[in-house]
């Protein structure tokens, strides 16, 4: 390339750049569990409003350092926040999408949805009592299912996580030992395997290791062609991890039993429910110090909620019920201005 055209190409797109850069009037940070959808909200939400969406994909309790610091528009979370905290901080709290989390495999030979696991089953993983893919209990599960004698490599998110939140919290509620020993947070203290950064990591952690297991968003194991377990369920069947599976998680929901909707969707009853379904969460500040930014996030997940149930569908994420979304809107008239106004009007 001639070094005129080399200079304009370059400052073209530094143009371009600059241009997007201006255009991302959001700044949001932390969950990786709904970065997928969230991309693609953002995209056609730019193309419909020219308002853009720089989100950092950065694990929950980086989103929720960063909403408290007031350094982003909106914090977002996997691990909702308690009344007392929301309280404490002046925070507003409400979900945007469901979806659920799958324990995904590299083995050789074994195909998505081929390994069937149960939560004891895993919690042992995980917690180092079982080492071998060859051991009698998962081989009793999987007659038939080729395994091998090998070592299994636990894959675990090394940053404070809300995939990790709701992973322990099913594994606590189904073995009482990993309760005890290990319980459910966002950081726990692995005794064994390896560590990644955000679903991103975890997902290209297991891709590069023989032999390991992990845990992510359904949408990273999905859009990545991980091979992926079936898990047994509270009514002891082995459903798949689609959106029928965690609608079925959802369905007897109550939204309002939980301040900031923070409920907790594992280990549902159902024939059909996944396991290890949950919500994702964004925070804002009640006492907003920039109405019209703020009102600009709200009015982005606004139309998150009316436009983007196909683009959330697509990635195995579920909408929410329209009476949540409606119960979402009412939520937000506690979100105000300096002059004592709610920030959007719907």
């Amino acid at each position: 390339m001639k070094p005129f055209a080399y200079a304009l190409a370059l400052g073209l797109a530094t143009a371009q750049l600059a241009t997007a850069a201006l255009a991302a009037d959001i700044t949001g940070a932390g969950a990786t569990f709904p970065f997928p959808v969230y991309s693609k909200w953002a995209e056609a939400y730019r193309k419909e409003s020219g308002l853009g969406l720089n989100y950092q994909s950065i694990g929950s309790g980086g989103g929720v350092k960063q909403i408290l610091a007031k350094t982003v528009d909106f914090g977002a979370t996997d691990a909702p926040l308690k009344g007392p905290a929301l309280e404490k901080d002046g925070l507003v709290q409400f979900p945007t999408v469901m979806g659920g989390v799958v324990p995904v495999v590299n083995i050789a030979g074994v195909e998505p949805g081929k390994l069937k696991l149960t939560g004891e089953i895993v919690a042992d993983i995980y917690a180092g009592k079982i080492a071998k893919w060859s051991d009698a209990r998962i081989a009793k599960l999987n007659e038939g299912v080729k395994l091998p004698d090998a070592n299994i490599t636990p894959v675990y998110r090394s940053d404070a996580s809300g995939t990790t939140n709701i992973f322990t919290t099913y594994l606590s509620q189904v073995s009482e030992p990993w309760k005890k020993e290990f319980g459910a947070a966002t950081t726990v203290s692995w005794p064994a395997g390896q560590g990644g950064k955000g679903n991103e990591g975890v997902t290209a952690t297991v891709k590069q290791v023989p032999n390991a297991i992990g845990y992510v968003e359904s949408a990273y194991a999905k859009q990545n062609k991980l091979s992926y377990a079936l898990l047994q369920n509270k009514a002891g069947k082995f459903p798949q991890p689609d959106d029928k599976a965690f609608q079925a998680a959802a369905a007897s929901a109550d939204w309002k039993s939980a301040p900031g909707f923070g409920i907790s969707l594992t280990n549902q009853a159902g024939d059909d429910a996944w396991p290890i379904t949950a919500a994702t969460f964004i925070l804002v500040h009640k006492d907003a110090a920039d109405a019209a930014k703020t009102a600009d996030v709200l009015k982005f997940f606004d139309w998150a909620y009316k436009n983007g149930d196909k683009l959330a569908s697509d990635l195995d994420y579920v909408p929410l019920p329209d009476a949540v979304v409606g119960l979402i809107h009412t939520e937000w008239k506690e979100i105000k201005g300096k002059d004592g106004k709610p920030v959007f009007d719907k």
